[in-house]
């Protein structure tokens, strides 16, 4: 199953140093979820600033209880940086 996730970084006076924090762990996921061919695309969404203000990320995993496990222990979730997160099922039409 293929799910899009949007989430928003906290809008706090910490919320850049924290996710400056957590950043190299969840990168270093993110390359490990590629590589087991779970995240087709993902990236930060950007303020006017262009400041990281969130990511979106098109995974795929076999369930939606696999993807919260996985979701669970992401940096960003456990280092508090998302604090607005929305799944939703998705299917990729165009793929390059």
């Amino acid at each position: 199953m293929q799910f899009l996730i949007t989430a928003y970084d906290g809008t706090d006076s910490e919320a850049q140093a924290r996710r400056n924090a957590a950043r190299p762990a969840h990168i270093d996921g993110a390359k490990s979820l590629l590589a087991g061919g779970h995240v087709l695309i993902g990236g930060a969404i950007m303020n006017d600033d262009n400041e990281m203000i969130g990511s979106s990320l098109v995974v795929e995993f076999e369930s939606r209880n696999e993807l919260d496990q996985w979701l669970q222990n992401d940096p960003y979730v456990t280092c508090n940086v998302w604090q607005d997160i929305t799944v939703q099922a998705f299917r990729t039409a165009v793929r390059a």
